[in-house]
């Protein structure tokens, strides 16, 4: 009998611990500046080429290391942290696995030069492969100076899945910006391409926002601080005018350490109420410290999430000091005493109208048109008795026209038709919306319920791609300038964009590190919208951008879209939804939104009449 259960070499079994450890250059830079902090470091150079797949060096006046810790620490789970099972759950360093080098050895080219305080010459190793095929006695200063270069040269495979360059460097400077928010007394140099990107002296957590985002953000945000026995609460919260489309600038810290907890993020968004557009996000920079004997830190190997073992508690003391801070600075509105009590009676006061987007998204008919690539899906007649007439539109089932404009039932579900003209509406009868996200219009031969914000998205898509094919794609100058400011860590992305959006018709130039000037936008952008269009389009380029099955044209395009479409909420007047649906008919492609949902259905006339025939 031959035995088949061996133990891995020592490199598979750091590569396969690698890839919870190291799946980016960015966790590589995480994992050495913690180490450079943990050594003590006050001042920390990091040098990045190629967005960090060619080089990620990291330089620090931290204690250095000895000769033989410099080679033990490229082993597996060596840790000068972590002594007996107690010292885990009262953790106050960065790294403690003792994973990080071992798992970054694995899968690049690294060379370390490290001296400890004392020693008379430092030490060089060379470690490729996990293997160490150099290391030689030098003279250095104190401190450590760890490079990894060409990361994945010897799994292509993983290096195949890292994204675009800009990707990658937003990614390095998120975890940057994490760190250097959190250990304002340390000196951060962060050189990208040979150029000094950041240069952030130490001094307070407000002058290190500052240095950050920029100065104006000072009027922006305003202090918390709140401190018992249990817990110590401190930071920078944004007022609504700082809140962003975008998620980036939100910075929770416990016990220093930045990390991602869903619970205390919805605590602080609740917070604010009502006081932030719909889709904003408040700007929040929050340190939280606990007795580390209350939390766990090690339910991850990045280190970025964590549990608590009163995880309501703090959730309603977070809420609570972000509340009274808001009230303390007149943020939150005041309540109007004088206001006469019986207005406040009215119906109009008591059940104002506003659009549910829970109960929407809840919704047969929202969830028929949520169905991503199977437009115009259509499925057999059930045969039992329809309940009430409350789901009346979203039980319809779906059936089609076929060109001679005959009811056609029971066909194949994913059967697809087309409409050849648009002179099959009823233009003498009215259309009407159902919760402004839904219109229905009557046709010659049944009707035709159309999704307003997907219908659209095809429109715009259809209209940007034929004069960009054509290169009829003309520019308007603004007769006053706007400007569109870009958190830090979105900056790359932007810059990635800029030439591509001129030849979409928009003119933009740089003012500063943060902020851009808008000075020409498409012919057929509506007046002042262009802010909050770019905005929007870099968060959706952000998550669209992991498609490769398009260019990047065709992904800025999509993008806009989706920016310029008519949301779910907007009123439309008669002409408005007729105007929608008479384009669409008309356009390519026009059964499905660029993303693949459907954007109409039709029903006939004899398929409405079959519901309320009599079923034995």
């Amino acid at each position: 009998m031959i035995d088949i259960i061996h133990l891995l070499p020592d490199n598979i079994a750091n590569q396969i611990a690698a890839g919870e450890v190291v799946q980016r250059p960015a966790n590589v830079l995480k994992e050495l500046v913690e180490n450079a902090i943990d050594a003590g470091a006050t001042k920390i150079k990091i040098i990045i080429e190629d967005s960090g797949k060619a080089l990620l060096q990291v330089i620090d006046n931290g204690c250095g290391m000895s000769q033989t810790d410099a080679r033990m620490a490229f082993e597996r789970h060596a840790t000068s942290k972590i002594k007996s099972i107690d010292d885990l759950f009262s953790i106050k360093t960065m790294g403690f696995r003792g994973e990080a080098l071992a798992s970054i050895a694995a899968v690049s080219q690294v060379i370390l030069k490290t001296q400890k305080l004392g020693a008379d010459v430092g030490t060089f190793i060379e470690i490729e492969n996990s293997k160490i095929v150099k290391q030689e006695a030098i003279a250095k200063t104190i401190g450590t100076n760890i490079a990894m270069k060409n990361l994945f040269f010897n799994i292509p495979a993983r290096r195949h899945f890292l994204k675009s360059n800009a990707s990658e460097l937003k990614a390095i400077l998120e975890e940057f910006l994490k760190i250097a928010l959190s250990f304002i007394h340390i000196q951060f140099e962060l050189f990208i391409e040979n150029e000094e990107k950041y240069h952030l002296i130490p001094g307070n957590l407000l002058q290190r926002i500052s240095q950050i985002f920029g100065d104006n953000y000072q009027k922006k945000i305003i202090p918390i601080s709140d401190h018992n026995d249990t817990i110590n609460i401190k930071g920078f919260i944004g007022k609504p005018e700082a809140s962003k489309k975008q998620r980036g600038e939100q910075y929770l810290f416990i016990n220093q350490r930045f990390v991602k907890n869903y619970l205390l993020e919805h605590a602080i968004k609740t917070a604010y109420n009502k006081l932030l557009p719909e889709g904003h996000f408040p700007f929040y920079t929050i340190f939280i410290e606990l007795d580390p004997k209350t939390i766990d830190i090690n339910v991850h190997p990045t280190k970025q999430e964590i549990k608590f073992s009163e995880e309501k508690w703090v959730y309603n003391v977070v809420q609570a000091v972000v509340k009274h801070q808001l009230a303390q600075f007149n943020v939150l509105p005041p309540i109007d005493f004088d206001l006469d009590p019986h207005i406040q009676q009215l119906e109009a006061i008591q059940n104002p109208q506003h659009l549910n987007y829970e109960k929407l998204s809840n919704q047969n008919l929202y969830q028929t048109f949520k169905q991503q690539n199977q437009a115009h899906l259509i499925e057999p007649l059930q045969t039992q008795r329809k309940q009430d007439w409350d789901d009346f539109y979203g039980s319809l089932h779906n059936t089609s026209l076929n060109k001679q404009g005959n009811t056609v039932m029971e066909l194949n579900p994913n059967l697809q038709f087309d409409i050849e003209e648009k002179s099959i509406l009823n233009t003498n009868a009215p259309a009407f919306q159902i919760n402004n996200c839904f219109i229905i219009a009557p046709l010659n031969i049944g009707y035709i319920i159309v999704h307003q914000q997907y219908a659209h998205e095809r429109i715009v898509f259809e209209r940007m791609s034929k004069k960009l094919l054509k290169r009829k794609i003309y520019s308007q100058k603004l007769l006053f300038p706007s400007s569109i400011q870009v958190s830090p860590t979105d900056q790359p992305i932007f810059m990635e964009l800029i030439p591509e959006l001129s030849q979409l018709g928009f003119q933009i130039e740089a003012q500063d590190a943060s902020n851009y000037h808008i000075l020409a936008t498409p012919t057929d952008f509506p007046e002042g919208t262009e802010q909050d269009i770019l905005e929007n389009l870099i968060e959706q380029y952000k998550h669209f951008n992991t498609n490769i099955h398009y260019t990047l044209k065709e992904k800025l395009i999509r993008c806009l879209s989706k920016s310029q479409a008519i949301k779910i909420g907007t009123v439309l007047s008669q002409p408005e939804m007729m105007a929608l649906i008479e384009e669409l008919l008309v356009i390519p492609n026009k059964h499905i939104s660029p993303a693949g949902y459907p954007t109409y259905f039709i029903y006939g006339d004899q398929s409405i009449e079959q519901l309320f025939e009599k079923k034995i």
